[in-house]
């Protein structure tokens, strides 16, 4: 079975930064794309970026430019930086697999994430 660990959350000013890490444990196969997740209470799990095995990347607009996804590929580990954040960046983020972009459920059981909280 695969675990994932979500850390690196926390409390910060707009405009600041974090970043939050990814750990993964068990039987993990590589060529699954890795992605990032918000999700806020009473809304819809949001894709907000991801990395393929190759090393592409791909993000949603509302963060383009702000965040950046990484991949240790022989960790087992994966990172999102997030700089200029926002308000609207207030989150529970979570990591996970996907099969491709137009299949963004998770593959692996979800973690308990780690909450973004963007606040003055």
């Amino acid at each position: 079975q695969v675990r994932l660990v979500e850390s690196g959350g926390g409390l910060v000013q707009p405009g600041g930064s974090l970043r939050l890490s990814c750990a993964a444990s068990g039987t993990i196969f590589f060529g699954y794309i890795m992605g990032w997740y918000r999700q806020a209470p009473g809304k819809e799990r949001e894709l907000v970026a991801s990395i393929t095995s190759g090393g592409g990347t791909n993000y949603a607009d509302s963060v383009k430019g702000r965040f950046t996804i990484s991949r240790g590929n022989t960790k087992n580990i994966m990172y999102l930086q997030m700089n200029s954040l926002k308000p609207e960046d207030t989150d529970v983020y979570y990591c996970n697999a996907l099969l491709n972009l137009y299949r963004k459920e998770g593959i692996y059981n979800w973690g308990q994430g780690t909450q973004v909280t963007v606040s003055s």
